[in-house]
């Protein structure tokens, strides 16, 4: 390199063509500032598809790159490595992107990493596996979690009770609970729907089921479930819960050795004054709670606001916390939007009552004038979970039998976003966090 530019410079001055020398010099000293790096914008205004933003960020952790996620930037933006192949990949996905120069990603880095900006740059290093946790025959669209992966074209793997019961585990770094009912009482749907068909399969393919992983009851093998999965957060591994899996599964803990079933779901009657025999030092994220003893109503206990909320469609948001990206860099990472304010949305849980959350859980989303929490964060032991409120951040009151959401309609999703903070979260470089 340094002889072909000693080379040309004596040869135009051979020339004596001065303009040439000063416009190869000019090139030479300006190569630094041509193109080095791809920053895919999360603000409002400049991303087609932010949901499909973090698939490539996701393929591009899965082809041995490392990424730059630029907490508070412009929406939570990405900086990868500038290559065809990404630059391909994300005119063939819809993604909006800007090249940068060397000189521009280091005025940007310098401007993060200042003490006046509540921003930071945090590294992702390595693309997380994924496990749902769902059952055999289980829809896709049945599911947020397992929608919005697939549209974002992330790979997971599913799996179910008899996966889990066998430590499979600790093959995965994060793990999605499917809308599950971890008490094992059918999801409450006995009221309504204990004369329909499919009611009634389910809760023999259940049983069945039970008994052929040995046990005698599916609420003794939901809650053999329910320890492995807290044994799997304890260890480090990471926990994203949605809708009535998040109570169910505290519940399930909370009441370990206890009958709180009627005979309708498990042959026998639930066991006398068993509300006081729940121990709440068990559960991740909520305490004093009580259940719901009636068989026939839709709900597992006082967690859930579903029949307390008095908000009309129309006016229901909750708004996400900020926090200090550089001294708080989990809950920021988890918290990044293009807005603050984030429409609200039902399902059989679809928030949490403010009083009954542990005070070292994180209310990261809540609608305050109704004292409701949405979306709550914790550590358990090496591990984190998170619980998010409600069925589908774009199908506001879902029942059963309704038509899939199609997430083609909503791209720019910021419900949806939550869900994919936590997708990637694992892949961030450790770091010892403040206390």
């Amino acid at each position: 390199m340094i002889t072909t530019f000693l080379f040309k410079i004596q040869k135009a001055i051979t020339l004596k063509n001065m303009k040439s020398v000063i416009a190869f010099i000019f090139f030479i000293l300006t190569l630094p500032s041509y193109a080095s790096y791809i920053l895919i914008p999360m603000d409002a205004e400049s991303q087609k598809d932010h949901l499909k933003a973090y698939g490539i960020t996701y393929w591009t952790l899965d082809n041995n790159q490392k990424v730059k996620w630029l907490l508070n930037y412009r929406g939570g933006s990405f900086l990868l490595p500038d290559t065809a192949e990404i630059q391909k990949e994300c005119k063939i996905r819809g993604v909006s992107y800007e090249i940068l120069s060397n000189a521009k990603t280091t005025t940007i880095l310098e401007e993060i990493s200042s003490p006046s900006q509540n921003m930071e740059a945090i590294v992702l290093e390595k693309a997380p596996k994924i496990a749902v946790y769902s059952p055999d025959g289980n829809q896709p669209w049945d599911d947020a979690v397992t929608m919005v992966l697939t549209y974002a074209e992330i790979p997971y793997k599913t799996i179910y009770d008899k996966e889990v019961l066998e430590d499979n585990l600790i093959l995965y770094d994060w793990l999605h609970l499917h809308h599950e009912d971890f008490t094992g009482q059918y999801g409450k749907f006995y009221g309504a729907y204990r004369a329909a068909s499919w009611y009634i399969k389910n809760k023999a393919q259940a049983e069945k089921f039970a008994q052929e992983l040995g046990y005698n009851k599916v609420s003794e093998e939901k809650l053999a479930v329910a320890l492995k999965i807290r044994d799997y957060v304890v260890g480090g591994g990471f926990m994203f819960a949605m809708c009535s899996a998040t109570d169910s599964f505290e519940i399930a803990l909370a009441a370990e050795g206890v009958d709180i079933c009627e005979a309708m779901f498990d042959g026998d009657p639930s066991e006398s004054g068993y509300q006081s025999k729940i121990d709440y030092a068990k559960t991740f994220a909520f305490k004093d709670f009580k259940l719901e003893r009636n068989p026939s109503v839709y709900e597992f206990s006082s967690i859930d606001m579903t029949s307390k909320r008095r908000i009309r469609k129309e006016t229901d948001y909750f708004t996400l916390m900020d926090y200090s990206a550089k001294w708080d860099p989990i809950p920021t990472m988890l918290n990044q939007n293009h807005t603050r304010l984030v429409k609200g949305f039902m399902g059989q849980t679809t928030s949490y009552n403010h009083r009954l959350i542990k005070s070292n859980v994180l209310i990261m989303g809540s609608n305050k004038t109704n004292q409701e929490a949405r979306y709550i964060h914790g550590i358990k032991g090496k591990g984190f979970f998170t619980f998010y409120g409600g069925h589908d951040p774009e199908d506001y009151q879902h029942r059963v039998g309704d038509p899939k959401t199609e997430l083609e309609l909503h791209p720019n999703s910021p419900g949806y976003r939550l869900i994919l903070n936590n997708v990637l979260f694992p892949a961030a470089k450790k770091k010892k966090q403040k206390t």
